[in-house]
């Protein structure tokens, strides 16, 4: 099943930019996130992200491979 970006959004709410791979994981698990989104984040291409648009780019890219 296909991960959407609202997922995303609602494991990474409340988190400080700029954030790293690790930290954008530790957060989204605090947020209780299911096994699928903390799956695509710890395939993320990227390991830091300035934005959440840095991460919601590195999601699409992820999505397109």
């Amino acid at each position: 099943m296909a991960v959407s970006p609202i997922a995303i959004s609602k494991a990474i709410k409340g988190i400080d930019f700029p954030a790293s791979k690790e930290d954008l994981i530790e957060h989204a698990k605090q947020n209780q996130a299911d096994k699928e989104v903390i799956d695509l984040l710890e395939n993320l291409s990227e390991d830091d992200f300035e934005t959440v648009a840095d991460v919601e780019k590195a999601y699409g890219e992820e999505r397109q491979s």
